[in-house]
């Protein structure tokens, strides 16, 4: 059956969503390869993903200001927009931290922290194909509660990774930015929750 007109919305949710994933994965890359002579590339092509998710978010609103009919309240199609755009900009900021940082190794616990983000991204992803179908869909909740149980994987794999930090590392400046590493990674998984939530919200709303 064709999608109506004016659930393009929902394919646009989509569509923002594949640029978090795409800079999940993209993250995966950089600390699984990691070589801090190529980090500064490495931002710029993030930094193009993060544009991209941006541009398309920019033309949701001018689509949402010419559309008289849309399946959802605007401030809801909204709401849900800028929670997946905060998703990709948080993916960014890790990148960031590490060029900032000047991060020469890669601790094995950010590479844990890697893959539970793309698992996020992922599941936020698999939710939002679903959500044209929220009033019947059993996925999309599942999905939900995926991400909820991500997310406190996350928090788990951050407080261990910060106590084995401060164990093993007695350089302070190493230490220091480290920390702020790993609350920037898991601050992705915390965005990616607050984006389950908004969608959770939503639902319940037109239901």
């Amino acid at each position: 059956m064709a999608r109506k007109k004016d659930e393009k919305y929902y394919d646009m949710f989509v569509e923002m969503v594949d640029y978090s994933c795409q800079a999940a994965e993209y993250l995966k890359e950089i600390i699984n390869n990691y070589d801090p002579d190529k980090i500064k590339d490495h931002l710029k092509k993030m930094h193009e993903i993060e544009h991209e998710g941006d541009l398309k978010r920019h033309n949701m609103t001018k689509s949402l200001a010419k559309e008289f009919i849309t399946p959802i309240e605007r401030e809801d199609i909204m709401e849900m927009a800028d929670a997946i755009d905060t998703v990709t900009d948080k993916i960014e900021d890790v990148a960031l931290r590490l060029y900032m940082f000047n991060i020469q190794e890669i601790r094995e616990d950010a590479k844990k922290n890697a893959d539970v983000i793309v698992k996020c991204t992922e599941a936020l992803r698999e939710a939002l194909k679903e959500f044209h179908n929220f009033k019947k869909s059993k996925i999309i909740l599942e999905k939900l509660v995926e991400i909820n149980s991500l997310e406190e994987e996350a928090d788990q794999l951050y407080i261990m990774a910060v106590r084995h930090l401060f164990k093993s590392v007695e350089d302070g400046i190493t230490a220091a930015s480290w920390n702020q590493v790993f609350h920037y990674m898991e601050d992705v998984c915390d965005s990616c929750e607050d984006a389950s939530n908004v969608i959770e919200s939503v639902i319940m709303k037109n239901s």
